[in-house]
């Protein structure tokens, strides 16, 4: 399995619109292939939309976008190229303990967080994060732990999913102080760590 996640950054005030016709459009591709998440931006990077996509191996994903395009059927594209100012494609390999998107409704608050890797660490993050995320889990779920095949490389993402920012803040204290996350391990494993808070559209599988 593999997932494509497709980050817009669109004109201010742009994203209302994007989703209104991104979500009448998706209404066609899905019958194709569905969305695994759609977020867009509360807190971080402002008026960006995340789009995951996923696919078993690289080659259908090629096939299933050749589709969506030469059958008008799909009427895909969607028609938002007035609202977008940058595009980025990167592919990113689930990782051992979240080999799947989950399904169903969760959030409505998520927390995207983007570590930098040292190259040729990645395992190590994996094995020692797979010692430590069930506890945390206890806490909140994790929705996705993936990182990068092709666009900006040894690039780390996990995705959180909380009841309210509210939640957050407790869940992540309380973490600390039972001294469950973060997880053990060398700290030189990582190079840059950012987040920002997201939010589901409303045809998002995950809203």
């Amino acid at each position: 399995m593999i997932y494509e996640a497709r980050t817009y950054r669109l004109k201010p005030r742009g994203v209302p619109e994007f989703i209104k016709i991104f979500g009448k459009a998706y209404e066609k591709r899905k019958n194709l292939s569905k969305l695994s998440a759609f977020f867009f931006t509360e807190i971080g990077m402002l008026n960006e939309v995340i789009h995951i996509w996923p696919y078993k191996d690289a080659g259908e994903r090629e096939r299933k976008r050749a589709r969506s395009v030469s059958e008008k059927k799909y009427a895909w594209p969607p028609k938002v190229g007035h609202l977008q100012e940058h595009m980025q494609s990167e592919i990113f390999h689930p990782s051992p303990m979240t080999p799947e998107f989950p399904k169903g409704k969760m959030g409505p608050i998520f927390e995207w967080r983007e570590y930098q890797v040292i190259p040729g660490m990645i395992g190590e993050v994996y094995k020692n994060w797979s010692k430590a995320v069930p506890k945390r889990e206890k806490l909140s779920p994790l929705v996705m732990a993936m990182h990068t095949e092709s666009g900006g490389l040894n690039k780390f993402v996990h995705i959180w999913s909380y009841e309210s920012l509210d939640h957050r803040a407790e869940v992540r204290a309380e973490a600390a102080a039972k001294g469950i996350w973060p997880p053990k391990g060398r700290r030189e494993t990582l190079q840059i760590q950012t987040n920002k808070i997201v939010l589901p559209a409303s045809f998002s599988p995950l809203a």
